[in-house]
């Protein structure tokens, strides 16, 4: 029987001193092989500590209730602080994983060797899902963008709801001439770096810069902090326009985003096709998969406004049962049983059997040191 829970975010850093009952298929254990959530009976035990993508909380919730529902001795504590955070707080050696809706930067990997040995960092997807264009517009409960439209309200070029090129995405849509709020991540953040890699790639002529975790001041809009804070501050704010993981935004409206001739949902199924589509980034190692999004798809069903979100850990850690513990709750991160469960909790798409196969050497290459 497969129990799926969601403890409240302040339970996170308690989840593993609960002995829960094992539920699922199967137990959690660094060991490949095995069924498919991951391994043989062997009981782990220790705490590690992972700090990052705020975007993937509820899926980390729901992994740590699980995987320590199975080791009764492990201890999984996540801060979600953001992915900017959690990279610099992972290359410091203070977290033995790091969740990050980005990918490492070269010099990143680079840096991870002083830490992580000769062999630096590993990374690879974890969670996958939409990132929502989420809205709060009296009378308006549908609504349709263009990536050129998009792009030039977070730009600050369109500033009224009653804009023509807003008029003209929605011709049936009753639209008032109410100000627009676009609001923005105040931290660095993966998600806004996947959103402005999307604006840049969909609609260059109307957004020219390149991907960035900081959101451009020039820009203008109002800035807020972290996934909840978007959702805050769109949810109270009447004309308010932001962006959060699909997951984060609740009941609030969500627009849909034009793809080649269609208007699509941002629904978690449209986004894990586009990372089917997408190529893994050229000239890095063999336990680094990068996924470059194929932002400017224009295959019907498709939603490229994707994040893809990572789980960096070392590739030897000090001593084996750290190695041990790392590998136990990776091998369930990515187990079908732990992506079925972030599916039920966090409405993400599970990974794929085909990436599945190409991350499993990966954690299997974890080591001690020495």
């Amino acid at each position: 029987m497969k129990l799926s829970r969601i403890a409240p975010i302040a339970a996170i850093a308690m989840a593993g001193t609960l002995a829960l009952s094992a539920c699922g298929g199967g137990s959690a254990t660094g060991e490949s092989g095995g069924d498919k959530s991951g391994g043989s009976d062997k009981q782990l035990s220790g705490s590690l500590t992972g700090i990052g993508s705020s975007a993937q909380k509820s899926a980390v919730q729901a992994w740590t209730a699980d995987f320590t529902g199975q080791q009764s001795g492990a201890k999984i504590n996540y801060s979600p602080d953001g992915s900017g955070a959690g990279r610099e707080q992972f290359l410091a050696g203070k977290a033995q994983f790091a969740g990050s809706d980005a990918y490492m930067k070269d010099e990143e990997i680079e840096k991870s060797k002083s830490v992580c040995g000769d062999d630096g960092a590993f990374e690879f997807p974890v969670y996958i899902s939409p990132i929502a264009i989420a809205y709060n517009l009296k009378g308006v409960d549908k609504l349709q963008l263009s990536p050129e439209t998009l792009a030039k309200v977070f730009a600050g070029k369109i500033t009224s709801w009653n804009d023509e090129a807003i008029k003209k995405d929605n011709p049936d849509a009753n639209l008032p001439s109410t100000k627009i709020t676009a609001v923005h991540r105040s931290d660095e953040s993966g998600t806004t770096k996947n959103f402005t890699d999307y604006l840049n790639k969909a609609a260059k002529s109307a957004w020219p810069d390149e991907a960035a975790e900081e959101f451009p001041k020039k820009a203008g809009g109002e800035a807020a902090q972290g996934t909840d804070g978007i959702v805050q501050t769109v949810t109270k704010t009447d004309g308010a326009i932001g962006y959060a993981d699909a997951s984060a935004t609740g009941d609030l409206n969500k627009a849909s985003i034009k793809v080649g001739e269609n208007y699509e949902a941002p629904t978690a199924e449209a986004a894990a096709k586009v990372v089917d589509e997408s190529p893994t980034v050229s000239g890095r190692h063999e336990h680094d998969l990068a996924i470059d999004l194929k932002r400017d798809i224009t295959e019907a069903g498709t939603y490229p406004i994707v994040l893809v979100s990572y789980h960096i850990v070392c590739s030897s850690y000090k001593d084996q049962s750290t190695a041990d513990l790392v590998k136990g709750w990776e091998t369930y991160v990515v187990s079908q049983e732990g992506q079925d469960s972030a599916k039920e909790n966090a409405g993400s798409a599970p990974i794929s059997d085909k990436l599945r196969e190409k991350i499993t050497p990966i954690i299997d290459a974890v080591k001690a040191q020495g």
